[in-house]
Parts: structure tokens; sequence; C-alpha cells
């Protein structure tokens, strides 16, 4: 079996050193690079390749955030999870929007970390339970403090299906093979699931879907 080469970065050496500890006594990992801050986790991710990069959110130099950003524009092919103090949605957004699939609180890291990792391999997101509860606790308290109905009841069958496989990870192309239908079909469906949730990305789409629970 191929290995999982894997980038970390955090700024804590204490906490990079666990990390790096529990990675490698998986069967299957490797961790190719490690770094101590932003800047450094961006040279090493383009020098290296990796599969993975596991970000810490506050590092000197360069946030997780934009490093993310940095990394997933210039390497598509590296899945992102970041690793973080904070739960709320904020963070969360901002993660996402820079190209993470993965969204680690830290007490959690050491029993969700290894799950990330071959969650987001595979094209999958993650979120620590943590941040789950918190997003639905969330959007329920805004739902009732604005008397707000939820706009999931407006979906088609087809549309709620769609919207799981997009939050999935999955790309319109891939969609219309795995449920035999045209792209256009499959754009259109997008396209009309959005307009009825008012999300306009695919962070606010996975954000959505793991408040909602459809993916977690």
């Amino acid at each position: 079996m191929k290995q999982i080469r894997i980038l970390l970065a955090d700024d804590h050496n204490v906490m990079r050193r666990g990390l790096r500890m529990l990675l490698e006594s998986q069967h299957g990992f490797a961790v190719v690079a490690e770094a101590s801050d932003g800047r450094k986790a961006v040279e090493l991710a383009i020098e290296h390749r990796p599969d993975v990069a596991v970000l810490d959110v506050s590092m000197p130099h360069m946030s997780g955030t934009e490093a993310a950003k940095r990394i997933s524009d210039a390497l598509p092919g590296t899945a992102i999870v970041m690793l973080s103090m904070h739960s709320d949605e904020g963070y969360v957004l901002r993660a996402l929007a820079a190209g993470a699939k993965g969204y680690l609180v830290k007490n959690s890291a050491e029993g969700d970390l290894i799950d990330s990792i071959h969650a987001v391999h595979q094209g999958r997101a993650f979120f620590s339970a943590e941040v789950s509860r918190v997003l639905m606790e969330d959007y329920v308290r805004e739902m009732r403090v604005r008397g707000m109905t939820d706009s999931y009841e407006l979906l088609t069958a087809r549309e709620r299906e769609i919207l799981q496989s997009l939050a999935e990870g999955k790309s319109n192309k891939d969609i219309a093979a795995l449920l035999n239908l045209s792209l256009f079909t499959v754009e259109t469906h997008r396209r009309n699931l959005q307009e009825k949730l008012n999300l306009h990305s695919v962070a606010e789409l996975i954000l959505y879907a793991v408040r909602k629970g459809i993916i977690s």
C-alpha cells in the first residue's frame, strides 16, 4: 500500500513532536517535513508535495489559514487538515474557504487526527465532534432568534443527494457519473439548491452540511 506523505506544521515543539510520534506509529503514514511557522510550511509543501498537510491555525510569520490558501493554490492535490483552539463558525469557514477539508480542535487531535487524514486523503471532509456540535447548536439558535424556517425542507430528493455528494468533496463530473445524470443536469440542480439555501461557495456548502449533520 502506498504511504500517505504528511507535512506537519505547528509552532509548539511539544505538540508537534507528539503529533509526529502519533502519525509515525501508524502503518502507511510518513511525515516527510515539519515546520514551526506558516511561511516555512508553504516552502516545505512546495518542496515535498505531501499528500496531506496538517497545519496549526495560529503560527508566526504567516497564519495557518493563509498557508493553507497558498498550499491549496499551488498544490491542489494536497489535502489540508487545520488544527485550532477555536471551534466557532468564523474560524471554520475561513479554513474551508482557504481550501481545508478537515478541521480539528486541538484537545481532540490525538483521537481524531488519524481518521481525519484518511478522510481528507480520500477527498472527504472531516470535523471534530465538538466542531460539528457547536455548528449545529449555533445554527439552531440562529434559526430560533430569527424565527426562520429551515430551507432544507425546500430541497428535492435529488438536490439533497447532490448536496451530500458536494459536501463529501465530489466534483460535478463525479456526481454526474455516480447518479447517471448529464453534467448540465447536475450543474442545474447545484445552482438551484445553492439558491434555495442561500449558499455562495463550496466552503459555505460544506459548513451547512456539517451544521445539518449531513456529513460529520
